[in-house]
């Protein structure tokens, strides 16, 4: 079950009940004095007009706070619901790219999608089990399913325009938490230390070797900065961040190194980032709950 759980956790369904009736005109049956309105099913948000009904929302927030609790997360009721509407809204802006792209999931894609899901989950009756249990019927759990494959697929070309070389540095560093320590390392390498030399007393495991990376790839984002500025044999001065004291010297750079399988990994979240970025700046987006 939570293997299912955490593929379907933040799916979307995107269903708007209509309902409404029609009077006919006659001498002996005359007509109302006004139709009634069709009634919209109550919206959590709405997309480019495209609505996220409160079931779907209530039921995703429902899912989201069962799976951190089964792994034990804490998080204030107030974030959960922005990671819900977040979530829904991303996998809306998403599917309707792949529309405008004329993208479509054929039923023999969807049938064996839930195939597979009720193998992974251990057979059809427990599929249906599941369904019951978070109220989905059978069109209901389709439409998701069919939206969720759609929005990967979109997510997919959007990765796909990251190539898999990119410009790049190697460069090892020196790290410590005090501040006299870090004034005493920076004497030394004016003083002409080796930089190798040195960053192995601190780091005799790597030697402080930081490896490949493009930019966007470190956390500290002034040692990445002071990497990319400086030459091949170059070392940075002193750099302070949250988390110590920091030398970088800069190894050798290639514009179209081979990207490693993390990095590529992470320029690719970081492309859809963007995209999703972009596309809620342009998009109509109504939220309708507190």
């Amino acid at each position: 079950m939570h293997t299912l759980r955490k593929v379907i956790t933040l799916l979307i369904i995107s269903i708007i009940l209509l309902s409404g009736c029609s009077g006919i005109n006659s001498q002996n049956n005359p007509a109302p004095t006004s139709a009634p309105t069709p009634t919209e099913e109550p919206m959590a948000a709405r997309v480019n007009g495209e609505g996220i009904t409160l079931v779907d929302y209530q039921r995703e927030l429902g899912l989201l706070q069962s799976a951190q609790k089964e792994d034990g997360v804490q998080a204030d009721a107030q974030t959960q619901k922005t990671q819900v509407l977040d979530s829904l809204i991303d996998q809306i802006l998403l599917s309707q790219a792949a529309a405008s792209s004329s993208h479509s999931i054929a039923d023999v894609e969807l049938q064996k999608r839930i195939s597979d899901l009720a193998t992974q989950l251990g057979g059809v009756e427990k599929l249906d089990q599941w369904k019951s249990r978070y109220g989905y019927d059978d069109l209901a759990f389709q439409r998701t399913l069919r939206e969720n494959m759609a929005a990967a697929w979109m997510r997919d070309q959007i990765a796909a325009q990251v190539g898999t070389t990119a410009d790049q540095v190697h460069a090892r560093q020196i790290r410590v938490n005090d501040e006299g320590e870090a004034r005493s390392i920076q004497a030394q390498l004016q003083a002409g230390t080796d930089f190798t030399q040195l960053a192995g007393e601190y780091d005799p495991l790597t030697k402080g070797d930081l490896g490949w990376f493009p930019r966007g790839y470190l956390f500290q984002q002034a040692v990445e900065d002071a990497a990319f500025a400086l030459q091949p044999g170059q070392f940075s001065s002193m750099i302070q961040t949250n988390i110590g004291y920091h030398f970088v010297l800069m190894i050798e750079r290639d514009a179209q190194h081979p990207l490693s399988p993390d990095a590529l990994l992470f320029l690719q979240h970081q492309a859809v980032s963007q995209w999703l970025k972009q596309k809620r700046a342009e998009a109509k987006i109504e939220i309708l709950i507190p």
